[in-house]
């Protein structure tokens, strides 16, 4: 795993690859067509922050790398890498019950708010990835 050259890349195999926790300072950078969706991404060692056509999809704090990020039909994937145990908020369906799997764990059952947005940690430290699935319960 490594940090995501220019910032956000597209995946052979459709996945969204974005973010660089090792830059000292806020880099961004929008209007990233695919799908028909316009992506940003926002990244730095503090936090990642991507959004879809304006509106919140992702957001780290610190800064994470993201490797083959996906959201269909209530599940999301992807791998997440920092240099710190990173605290991850999801744009979801609100008021929504997700299953959330580590590394293949499931970690347990975590209930959307109002707005729809889902927090969990992810213990990582010193560079490594962690593979996330959140699935609609």
């Amino acid at each position: 795993m490594a940090v995501v050259d220019g910032l956000i890349r597209i995946e052979d195999d459709g996945t969204i690859s974005f973010g660089n926790y090792l830059l000292d300072t806020k880099t961004k950078l929008d209007n990233v067509e695919y799908n028909g969706d316009i992506y940003k991404v926002k990244t730095f060692k503090e936090i990642t922050k991507l959004e879809r056509n304006g509106m919140f999809v992702y957001e780290s704090v610190p800064g994470t790398a993201v490797n083959n990020f996906s959201m269909e039909d209530g599940v999301v994937k992807m791998t997440v890498e920092g240099s710190e145990d990173p605290q991850i908020t999801l744009e979801l369906e609100p008021s929504t019950e997700y299953k959330v799997y580590v590394d293949g764990i499931n970690i347990g059952s975590m209930t959307t708010n109002i707005s729809g947005k889902l927090v969990l940690s992810v213990t990582l430290g010193g560079g490594n990835a962690a593979r996330v699935e959140v699935i609609k319960a």
